[in-house]
C-alpha cells in the first residue's frame, strides 16, 4: 500500500542514522463536500490536509495515505503532496442524485513511517465526512394521468373544473417541484393556475359548443418544460335541476302498524354528474311533541318500575288528583298528551306536603327531572330554583337546592353540623349549552357526597367548580320542600317564595339512599319513535349509514347513485306507543353531493316533509261486576274483613272503522296496560277507630304495581296488565268491626291508561250491613221475596219458579224466609271459625284465580242479599225483567243495565263455583 520501497534507494547514510516516529498525523475531526452528481471532484470544507509534527524528518514527517472506512462509499481519497499533506476525494463512478442525495463516511491519514520500509508507520484519528449531491436538472415534468375529463353545466362559472397535476423525478425541490402549469392550445374560454386548477373565463353554452379539448403543459421551477403535453376534455351539458324526486310532502301513519316506509319512490337527479360519494341526513323533529318525543307519559313511579330502577323514589310533581293536589294549581302544557308537562313562567311555585317530602336524605341520593329552559331574561339574571329545602320560618338557611344561573346549574347541598367543624364541598357548577337551548333534557344528579355527577340525557359531566361551605347547625326550625321557587321565611316581614323558577319541568323525583344506574338513566329517557331501516340486508356494503342515540337522524353515505337511491326508500318512520300522541312530524333532508377533486359540485335542494301520526283508536275502558252487596255483621267485623271487587271485570274495547272482525264487526277486544286504578270512599271518609280499606302485599307480588292507602281509599298504580290489575282489586278488603250503626258504605273505582288520558267508567259499589234496619226492612217485604230467593239458583231453575205462586202465597214466602235466615246463621258461624284458620292459604289461592270455600260461600251471601235492597217500586217491571233474563245470561258482553239484569249476570258468573249446594236450602 504504501510506497516504503521507494526508500530504498536512498543513500546508505540515512540508514546508519537512528530514524524514530514518535507522532501521529493529524487531520480535522469532520469534513463536509459538495459533488455535482455526475461528477468525480468533490470539494471539502475545509481542504483534505493531514500534518505530522515529525515533519521534516522524513519518512517519519510525511503522510503517504488517506484511508476511507466503509466499502459502500463510492469514494477514493489521493495523497498529492507528501511533505505537505494535501490530498482530494474522488468519486469512484458516477454519482446519481436520484438515487442517493447524501454520503457521509469515515476517513483516516497514515504517516510513512520510521524507516524506507515504511515500518512503525503511523495512523490518525478517525474523520467523519459527509457529503452532498448536488442535483441537475435532468428531468422533465411527466403528468400522472394520460387524459383528464370533466364535465360542467352551460351557465355557470366555475372556481375550479377540475385539477390537472404533474411531477418531476429530479431529486431537489428547485428541479422536481412543479412551478407553472400552461394551455397550449389557443382562444380556448379556460384558464389555468399554478396549481393546475382549470376555470372557465366566460359562461359556456350547450347549444354554441358541447365539448372542448385543450392541450396543457407543465413547467418545473427549472423551467423545464414537460416533454408530452396532456389533453383535458371538457364536456358541456345543458341546465338541469339536480334534486331529490318522487317524494311526497305528507306521510300518514296509522298507529299500531309498526314501521313505514316514507319514501318509498324517491330517488336524486344529479344530472349525470361525475359524482364520488353522496351523503343524505334525515332529521325527525320533534320538539313540538311533549318532552321532546313521543314518549311514554306514564308516571315517573311507573317508568322507573318498568326501567328496573331502584324502589323508594318520591315524585314531587306528579298529575293532580286527590291526594296529589300541590300539583293542581300549576300551569300545565295545553295540547300535550298529558298533564305530566308543568309549565313555570316565573310567578307559580309549590310547597310540597310533609308527608311526602323524603326524610331519609343520606350522603347517597339521587334528583332526576326533564328540563326546557332558555335564556334567563334581564343583563343580570335571577336564580332561577327548580328545588329548594329552605328553613320554614325564622331563618333563611338553604339546606338543598337544584337552580339555573346564567345558563349554569347549580346543585346546592350544606350538610348538617358534625362534631368536626370544617369547611365541606357545597355547591357544584356545570355549565352546559344544554340549559338553555329551549329543548328538552334528561337530568339525573348522582349525589355520593362528597362526589356529585351530573348526568344529562346519559352523557357523564362533572362539576367544573366546587366550593366549600359551613355546615347547617342544628335548630328546631321546620323546613319547606318546594319546587319552582324557594321559600323565604325568615329575614322578611312576610314569608314568601322568591328565586322563581322560567321553564318546564316533568318527572321531578328524589330517591334517598340510592343512586341511577347508567341503564336505568338511559331507559328513562328512551324514545318510542324514531327514524328506522326496514330490510338492512338490501342495502349492500356500498352503503354507510349512522343513527344518534335518539334516532332523530339518520346519515347515510354512498358512492354511487343506486345506492343511496336503495338506501333512501329504505327509510321508515316507527312509532312503538300502543296509543302515540297524534300531529305531525317534521322531516328535514340535507344532501351533500361530492364530485371527483371538488368538495361539492351539485348542490341539492333541503326536503322538508312531514309524517301526520293519525289519532289513534281511542280505548273504552269498561269496569262491570256487581255493584251492590250484602254482608252480616260477622264477616264485616272478621280479621280479613270482605272481598268488595271479588267479581269485578275491566276489559278494553276499540271501534274500527274498516274492521274486518267477523264476530262483533267493527269492535275490538284490545288488551294493553293501566296505569293506575283508585278505589275512593263516597261520601265521609273512612273511620280508622272502626273501619279499613286495606290490599294486603302479597296481592302486588310478582307485579309492576304499586299501593298507597288512605281514609280516602286506596290507589293502585303501575304500569301493568289489565288481569294482573284485576287480581290485585279483587283483594281490596273492607273490614269494619264496629258495623253497628253502619246503614251503607258506597266507595267508587275508576282506572286510567297514560295517565288519564284514556278512563275508564266509574264504577260505583256500595256494601250493607244485614242486620241494618234497612236491610231487615227490605228482607221482610213480600214483594221482593221471589228476587230474594232467585239469584241463588242455577240459571235453569230459574225459569221453574213460578212467580204467581209465590207472590200468592205470602205465608209460604215467610216460613222459607225464616229457615234461610236460619241455615244463613249456622253457615255464617262456621265460616268465621274456618276463616281465623285459613285466611291466609285463602287469600294466595284467591291470587291465583281459586276459591277457597268460605269465599265461595261470601259470593252465594252477596248473590242472595243483591236484589233485596231494591227500591219497591221495581216489583212491578218482575216479570218482563224474569222473560229477559235467559238473553241476559247468555250475553258475552258487559252493557249499561239496571240492577235486576246485573244480579242475574253475577248468578251466570258464579255457577259450578259453590262448594255447598244452593239447592239444600229449606225454601
Amino acid at each position: 500500500m504504501l510506497p516504503f520501497e521507494q526508500l530504498d534507494k536512498q543513500p546508505t547514510l540515512i540508514g546508519l542514522v537512528l530514524i524514530l516516529n514518535k507522532h501521529k498525523p493529524w487531520i480535522e475531526t469532520s469534513y463536509h463536500g459538495v459533488i455535482i452528481e455526475n461528477m468525480d471532484t468533490v470539494m471539502l470544507d475545509p481542504p483534505l490536509v493531514a500534518l505530522d509534527k515529525d515533519a521534516p524528518v522524513p519518512y517519519a514527517g510525511e503522510i503517504c495515505a488517506f484511508k476511507i472506512h466503509g466499502l459502500e462509499a463510492p469514494f477514493e481519497a489521493e495523497v498529492l503532496n507528501r511533505t505537505s499533506g494535501e490530498g482530494v476525494l474522488r468519486a469512484r463512478g458516477p454519482i446519481d442524485c436520484e438515487q442517493q442525495k447524501e454520503y457521509t463516511f469515515i476517513i483516516q491519514a497514515y504517516d510513512c513511517g520510521a524507516s524506507p520500509s515504511g515500518a512503525n508507520w503511523k495512523k490518525s484519528h478517525k474523520a467523519v465526512v459527509h457529503i452532498q449531491v448536488d442535483d441537475v436538472n435532468e428531468f422533465s415534468p411527466v403528468f400522472r394521468e394520460p387524459l383528464y375529463r370533466a364535465t360542467v353545466t352551460e351557465g355557470k362559472i366555475y372556481d375550479s373544473i377540475l385539477q390537472v397535476e404533474a411531477w418531476d423525478q429530479d431529486c431537489s425541490p428547485q428541479y422536481s417541484q412543479i412551478c407553472n402549469y400552461e394551455i397550449v392550445t389557443q382562444d380556448t374560454p379556460f384558464a389555468i393556475d399554478r396549481n393546475g386548477n382549470i376555470r372557465n373565463t366566460e359562461r359556456l353554452s350547450y347549444d354554441k359548443q358541447q365539448n372542448y379539448k385543450i392541450m396543457v403543459t407543465a413547467y418545473d421551477c427549472g423551467q423545464k418544460r414537460a416533454t408530452e403535453s396532456v389533453s383535458v376534455h371538457i364536456d358541456v351539458k345543458p341546465v338541469c335541476k339536480p334534486g331529490w324526486q318522487g317524494w311526497n310532502k305528507r306521510v300518514d301513519y296509522e298507529p299500531g302498524t309498526g314501521s313505514k316506509q316514507l319514501f318509498s319512490k324517491m330517488h336524486l337527479e344529479t344530472c349525470d354528474g361525475p359524482l364520488s360519494s353522496v351523503r343524505a341526513m334525515v332529521e325527525l323533529q320533534t320538539s313540538h311533541i311533549g318532552k321532546g318525543c313521543d314518549r311514554e307519559t306514564y308516571s315517573e313511579k311507573s317508568l322507573q318500575k318498568l326501567c328496573g330502577a331502584a324502589s323508594g323514589s318520591t315524585d314531587l310533581l306528579p298529575a293532580p288528583s286527590a291526594s296529589t293536589n300541590w300539583t293542581a294549581s300549576l300551569l300545565t302544557d295545553n295540547g300535550r298528551d298529558s298533564d305530566l308537562i308543568f309549565r313555570f313562567d316565573g310567578r307559580q311555585a309549590a310547597n310540597i306536603p310533609e308527608w311526602v317530602v323524603p326524610q331519609n336524605l343520606t350522603d347517597q341520593f339521587t334528583i332526576a327531572t326533564w328540563m326546557k329552559h332558555g335564556p334567563s331574561p334581564g343583563l343580570r339574571a335571577e336564580k332561577e330554583t327548580l328545588l329548594c329545602n329552605s328553613d320554614k320560618t325564622e331563618m333563611n338557611r338553604h339546606h338543598y337546592s337544584l337552580y339555573v344561573h346564567n345558563c349554569r346549574l347549580v346543585f346546592l347541598l350544606r350538610r348538617d353540623f358534625i362534631q368536626l367543624d370544617s369547611f365541606r364541598p357545597a355547591e357544584f357548577h356545570w355549565r352546559l349549552e344544554q340549559i338553555c337551548d329551549k329543548e328538552w333534557h334528561y337530568y339525573v344528579i348522582n349525589v355520593e357526597f362528597p362526589s356529585v355527577t351530573l348526568f344529562v340525557d346519559g352523557v357523564t359531566y362533572e362539576p367544573y367548580l366546587v366550593t366549600d361551605d359551613w355546615p347547617i347547625h342544628p335548630s328546631e326550625i321546620d323546613v319547606q320542600l318546594t319546587v319552582g321557587a324557594c321559600w323565604q321565611g325568615g329575614e322578611v316581614t312576610t314569608p314568601r317564595f322568591t328565586q322563581y323558577f322560567r321553564g318546564s319541568l316533568s318527572g321531578l323525583t328524589i330517591r334517598p339512599g340510592k343512586i341511577a344506574t347508567q341503564k336505568v338513566i338511559s331507559c328513562l329517557q328512551a324514545c318510542k319513535e324514531g327514524l328506522d331501516i326496514s330490510s338492512l340486508e338490501s342495502l349492500g356494503k356500498g352503503i354507510k349509514f349512522h343513527f344518534n342515540p335518539a334516532q332523530s337522524v339518520l346519515v347515510m353515505e354512498a358512492d354511487d347513485l343506486e345506492s343511496i337511491n336503495t338506501a333512501m326508500t329504505k327509510v321508515s318512520y316507527i312509532n312503538s306507543r300502543q296509543f302515540p300522541t297524534p300531529g305531525l312530524r317534521k322531516l328535514h333532508i340535507t344532501t351533500t353531493v361530492q364530485c371527483f377533486g371538488e368538495d361539492t359540485c351539485i348542490s341539492i335542494p333541503d326536503i322538508r316533509a312531514m309524517v301526520m301520526v293519525l289519532p289513534p283508536s281511542e280505548p273504552r275502558i269498561t269496569i262491570a261486576g256487581v255493584e251492590r252487596l250484602v254482608w252480616p255483621a260477622a264477616q264485616l267485623r272478621a280479621p280479613v274483613g270482605v272481598a268488595l271487587f271479588k267479581d269485578i271485570h275491566i276489559i278494553s274495547t276499540v271501534t274500527k272503522t274498516d274492521a274486518t272482525l267477523t264476530r262483533r264487526p267493527g269492535v275490538l277486544e284490545l288488551m294493553h296496560n293501566l296505569d293506575y286504578c283508585d278505589v275512593l270512599v263516597i261520601g265521609e271518609e273512612l273511620d280508622p277507630e272502626r273501619e279499613s280499606l286495606e290490599i294486603h302485599h302479597s296481592s302486588l307480588l310478582g307485579k309492576h304495581l304499586d299501593a298507597t292507602n288512605s281514609t280516602s281509599g286506596i290507589s293502585i298504580y303501575g304500569v301493568d296488565s289489565m288481569a294482573h290489575y284485576e287480581q290485585a282489586i279483587r283483594q281490596v278488603r273492607y273490614r269494619n268491626w264496629k258495623p253497628g250503626g253502619l246503614s251503607e258504605r258506597r266507595f267508587r273505582l275508576s282506572c286510567s291508561e297514560l295517565n288519564g288520558r284514556y278512563t275508564s267508567n266509574e264504577f260505583n259499589f256500595e256494601v250493607r250491613d244485614l242486620h241494618s234496619s234497612e236491610a231487615v226492612e227490605h228482607v221482610n217485604h213480600m214483594a221482593v221475596q221471589s228476587q230474594f230467593m232467585r239469584p241463588v239458583h242455577h240459571p235453569l231453575v230459574v225459569h221453574t219458579v213460578n212467580s204467581d205462586h209465590i207472590s200468592g202465597t205470602p205465608p209460604a214466602a215467610t216460613v222459607v224466609i225464616v229457615m234461610c235466615i236460619a241455615t244463613l246463621v249456622v253457615i255464617v258461624v262456621l265460616g268465621i271459625y274456618r276463616i281465623h284458620t285459613t285466611h291466609q292459604d285463602g287469600s294466595k289461592e284467591d291470587e291465583e284465580g281459586r276459591k277457597d270455600p268460605e269465599m265461595d260461600w261470601d259470593d252465594s251471601n252477596l248473590n242472595i242479599t243483591v236484589n233485596p235492597m231494591e227500591e219497591p217500586e221495581e216489583e212491578e217491571d218482575e216479570d218482563e225483567e224474569e222473560d229477559e233474563l235467559a238473553g241476559e245470561l247468555s250475553s258475552a258482553e258487559y252493557e249499561d243495565s239496571d240492577e235486576e239484569e246485573e244480579a242475574s249476570i253475577q248468578k251466570g258468573r258464579v255457577k259450578g263455583k259453590l262448594e255447598w249446594d244452593p239447592s239444600t236450602l229449606p225454601y
